[in-house]
């Protein structure tokens, strides 16, 4: 019977100068107010009503890109271990994600030489060739239709004769 507490309703109404979004036609639990757009929304119960709340994946609560649960069915499905610790996949997935993204860039950076615009497997070959680093990682993977490094040996190359 108390005018201040809403029990059931089943449309947008007026109250106390607010306009009331209803969410839901359960008790009161919360009630916020925004008195510069005289809006007031409630919040009902814990029934989501049809309108469930989106599961967040552990690729998003990490910040990555690369699925993490992948990953971590991917590891325990391989039986590498017995056990797997939760940061496990979330760590491969981070790593994998960097690597992918540097020879990305590497390999934009070589098309974008090459006055293309679209990354071709020549392309990544160049940019893994070129980095030191990725080229120790990935020394001894071969690219399909990759070709080679263009490299001409000195011993080759015609000798500078002196005129005098």
């Amino acid at each position: 019977d108390n005018p201040n507490v809403i029990k059931s309703i089943t449309a947008k109404t007026q109250y106390r100068n607010h306009t009331i979004k209803i969410l839901s036609t359960h008790d009161t639990t919360s009630l916020s107010t925004n008195n510069t757009s005289k809006t007031t929304t409630i919040m009902f119960g814990k029934g989501k009503g049809g309108r469930g709340k989106k599961s967040t994946t552990s690729s998003a609560k990490a910040g990555l890109q690369f699925p993490v649960g992948r990953i971590g069915r991917y590891l325990r499905q391989g039986k590498h271990a017995s056990r797997m610790g939760a940061g496990a996949p979330v760590y491969l997935a981070a790593v994998l994600e960097y690597l992918c993204a540097e020879v990305l860039e590497l390999a934009g950076n070589a098309a974008r030489d090459n006055k293309k615009s679209r990354i071709i497997p020549r392309h990544i070959t160049l940019a893994v060739k070129n980095d030191e680093e990725l080229n120790k990682l990935l020394g001894g993977v071969t690219i399909a239709s990759g070709g080679v490094l263009p490299n001409i040996h000195a011993v080759l190359l015609p000798k500078k004769s002196s005129t005098k």
